[in-house]
């Protein structure tokens, strides 16, 4: 089947959607978004308004036309655009001329329900896939990571990704303890939007929002501190101005969904076996996904548990190479996935 299909693993992400086809490693990385007219599911561009497209077209759009992220909070909020923007990422990986869908992977958060597991299913097969096998997000990317997963000693992985944070403890190839917060990078770009308004009475944009973060975020005080001029709309005159923001602000706003993220991971340590609690003293704790690379959250995880933090290599693809990882297993591991048969 293999010659006329291209097996492939699928991080859905709230933010971004990435694809790995084994062998090839990540072979497509785009942001989850549609542009379709309003009032109808039709994509724009003969269904090509996806991912990099759409994006740049996010809080710009004139009336007729609406930028949607089908997924909130890492679950299918919208199934029939998601099921569009599926089949143009399956299309674009497995190209048209193939004969047979392809076998596919997706990485789901950890605290999702049965009917939202169906969701995802249901919207791979419709957009194309042959056969979909759900794997749990903080086991694909304790995977991606390289942690020594099918070991009988725990390894513990921080994902926070866009809609989610999905915090684990790995134990001979399964979860052991996990929770799933509905707090991550989206609620840390919500955070800078909040202040600007309570602040400087200034709205922004989810964009801009974003760059804010990434040019001078942090979780707690690393290196220098810098500003960054701010452009949006006053909301008092209703006209655009400019403003500078400190890092030092941002690092403020940013404290309420950084805590939470924190008490999470204390929470799951708090649950984990004493054997397993043992384990970690030696190995720590890894972080993936975009929200390792906020500067300075290894050092709040790290004064909060006392256990050492590493980031794991290219953490925002750890999810999408672990679900490959987990294509080159799937004889072995099928018990521990949830498939188109018992889903």
């Amino acid at each position: 089947m293999g010659m006329f299909s291209v097996d492939m693993g699928i991080d859905l992400g709230t933010c971004n959607t990435l694809v790995a086809v084994r062998g090839q490693g990540i072979v497509l990385n785009e942001p989850s978004v549609v542009a379709v007219r309003k009032g109808t599911n039709q994509v724009l561009y003969n269904g090509q308004a996806v991912g990099w497209v759409a994006k740049e077209m996010l809080g710009k759009t004139p009336g007729a036309i609406s930028a949607i992220r089908p997924l909130k909070e890492g679950v299918i909020s919208d199934f029939e655009i998601t099921e569009a923007m599926l089949s143009y990422f399956i299309r674009k990986v497995n190209g048209r001329r193939r004969l047979i869908g392809p076998r596919v992977v997706i990485s789901v958060p950890g605290g999702i329900t049965a009917v939202e597991k169906r969701a995802v299913i249901d919207s791979a097969e419709r957009a194309g896939a042959r056969r979909t096998f759900l794997c749990e997000q903080p086991l694909a990317a304790g995977i991606g990571a390289g942690l020594p997963w099918t070991e009988p000693q725990a390894s513990m992985i921080v994902d926070i990704g866009g809609g989610t944070s999905d915090i684990a403890i790995l134990s001979l190839g399964d979860i052991a303890v996990c929770e799933s917060l509905r707090v991550a990078g989206d609620d840390l770009d919500e955070a800078i939007i909040n202040h600007m308004k309570k602040t400087y009475n200034l709205m922004i944009g989810e964009q801009t929002a974003e760059r804010i973060k990434i040019d001078i975020g942090s979780a707690a005080p690393v290196g220098d501190e810098t500003t960054m001029e701010v452009r949006g709309r006053d909301m008092i005159s209703g006209l655009p101005r400019k403003t500078v923001v400190t890092s030092e602000e941002i690092r403020e706003a940013l404290q309420e969904p950084v805590s939470a993220i924190t008490d999470a991971v204390t929470r799951t340590l708090e649950r984990a076996e004493p054997e397993l609690a043992a384990d970690l003293v030696e190995n720590g704790i890894t972080l993936a996904g975009g929200g390792a690379l906020l500067r300075g959250i290894g050092t709040v995880f790290q004064n909060a548990t006392g256990l050492t933090v590493r980031i794991a290599d290219d953490p925002l693809t750890c999810v999408a190479r672990g679900t490959a990882i987990f294509l080159d297993n799937i004889e072995l591991i099928k018990s521990t996935l949830e498939n188109d048969l018992d889903a």
